[in-house]
């Protein structure tokens, strides 16, 4: 139960949201703050959350491509060139259920799904594309993102070589000025931000840089360890500037 697993609020705060209590099979809302980051299952507290809880939802869950074991093997097979060889983790062999989908939607008035183009979804005229820089690359020239909006398709440049630049601790990492795009266009003032696969934490930075509040989910125990680093890293450099 998520109850019992850690959880750490990274930013002081007085506004009351969800937490959970294992109260012997049944998960009972209860209050967690905003701005907090737990290493947990995002399905335990979706089923329990009020609708519409979140204004946005910005999630880049699984896309079943099994992405970990090809990193894996061009890192062993590059690794005199000084390629990275990213440890294999099975968190990408499988897409997620649909009830991940349907919770997602019920649970945030907005939604922004990286990787839209692997899922069924609906029908939608805003999709954002993640333009990296480079063409006919081993991997894709960009990324695709659904969205919920009724807008124009939007493109973000960012090249693969200025994401080396930033303290890269997870295989398919984005950059923090994606996500610091994707609010400043989308975000309204006052939304909760929700993430339910937090990875590097880039998207929650992105949060502290811009003043929105934010719930964040990584069910992985090591990317969990080094994401929240970096997020208290950021957090703390934030702050000074600020401050």
């Amino acid at each position: 139960m998520l109850g019992n697993l850690n959880r750490e609020n990274i930013l002081s705060n007085k506004r009351p949201e969800i937490k959970f209590t294992d109260t012997g099979g049944r998960i009972e809302p209860q209050v967690i703050p905003p701005n907090s980051f737990i290493n947990g299952d995002c399905m335990e507290f979706m089923r329990t959350c009020p609708p519409n809880y979140f204004g946005l939802a910005i999630v880049d869950p699984p896309y079943g491509i099994n992405i970990s074991e090809d990193l894996h093997k061009r890192g062993q097979s590059c690794a005199k060139n000084g390629y990275r060889a990213w440890e294999y983790k099975d968190w990408d062999k499988e897409p997620p259920a649909k009830e991940y989908f349907e919770q997602l939607f019920r649970v945030s008035k907005n939604q922004i799904i990286w990787g839209g183009n692997y899922f069924e979804l609906p029908p939608t005229r805003c999709w954002l594309v993640w333009d990296k820089g480079q063409r006919d690359f081993s991997f894709a020239d960009g990324e695709l993102a659904w969205t919920s909006f009724d807008k124009s398709m939007r493109i973000f440049t960012y090249s693969r070589a200025a994401l080396l630049q930033e303290d890269k601790i997870h295989p398919t990492q984005k950059p923090v000025a994606l996500y610091r795009w994707i609010l400043k266009k989308f975000a309204k003032a006052g939304d909760l931000i929700l993430d339910t696969h937090v990875g590097s934490a880039s998207s929650l930075i992105a949060c502290v840089e811009l003043g929105f509040d934010y719930v964040g989910f990584e069910i992985d125990k090591d990317y969990y360890t080094m994401a929240k680093s970096r997020l208290e890293r950021a957090t703390r450099k934030y702050e000074l500037f600020e401050g």
